[in-house]
């Protein structure tokens, strides 16, 4: 009976075993599958949304794009929204989430992440015969900004007194303000910057300074070391190569910024 028992014992152990070790590595998984899996945003343009072709495109489905050639694997695009994107990476429904995410001590708890691979920053843009580098040259200035933003709430802790801050009730009436002259300077998230330059308009809005960071990262499942260190060295490579340059200034009309 101690025999069996043994047996037993020892067959689901290997079988245990087994089962782990053929889940234990996520990028051995995505070479044998020659697919790679990622979670991509639909609905926020520039980073992921919906072609005239009815195909994904943005700056996260070139980045998607860009990782599976390096990979030399078959890239599978799943659309996700900002609600279940973590969820489908940590129940393994994508190898990775490349979705304008950030990272966050929350976040951080669940899941890993790669170094920066796109720049996301609130900051104040205007045109460049406006020498503004910092918040004190705001005094005496007319900013525009959408109520309730999150560039709202840091801009007024930091403006001068003097500074004249107009909100407006969403980033499109933000963006005609800037555009038509009602406002000098505009404070905003570099993605609606980069509409603003996608209308050509005489009045370019140039960085001037930065209020919050938070560039974007590709999410993982934790303890993948392996394909963590492959990302990011793919990333890097694509930073030096001019890759994530061209990637930047198609979807948002900007250099890569170097310090990214």
């Amino acid at each position: 009976m101690k025999l069996h028992r043994l047996i037993a014992t020892l067959f689901a152990a290997a079988a245990l075993s087994a089962a782990s070790f053929a889940h234990a590595d996520a990028l051995d998984d995505i070479i044998a599958s020659k697919t790679l899996k990622v979670a991509v945003p639909q609905d926020f343009p520039p980073f992921g949304s919906v072609g005239p072709d009815l195909r994904p495109v943005g700056y996260d489905i070139d980045t998607a794009k860009y990782l599976a050639q390096k990979l030399n694997v078959v890239l599978e695009l799943v659309p996700v929204t900002s609600a279940n994107r973590i969820p489908y990476l940590t129940t393994r429904k994508v190898d990775l989430v490349i979705s304008s995410l950030g990272e966050n001590p929350e976040r951080d708890k669940v899941i890993d992440f790669s170094v920066p691979y796109a720049p996301f920053y609130n900051g104040v843009f205007g045109p460049a015969s406006e020498k503004v580098s910092k918040a004190d040259d705001l005094a005496g200035k007319t900013v525009g900004v959408t109520r309730g933003a999150i560039e709202d709430i840091e801009l007024s802790k930091i403006a001068p007194p003097t500074a004249v801050i107009k909100r407006y009730e969403d980033n499109n009436s933000t963006i005609s303000a800037f555009l038509s002259g009602q406002v000098e300077l505009i404070a905003s998230g570099n993605v609606v910057a980069a509409a603003i330059l996608a209308k050509n308009p005489p009045k370019k809005p140039e960085p001037k300074f930065l209020i919050k960071d938070s560039p974007c990262e590709i999410g993982l499942n934790k303890d993948e070391p392996r394909l963590k260190a492959k990302i990011n060295a793919l990333i890097e490579q694509g930073k030096k190569d001019g890759s994530f340059d061209r990637i930047s200034q198609t979807w948002l009309n900007a250099k890569l910024p170097a310090n990214l």
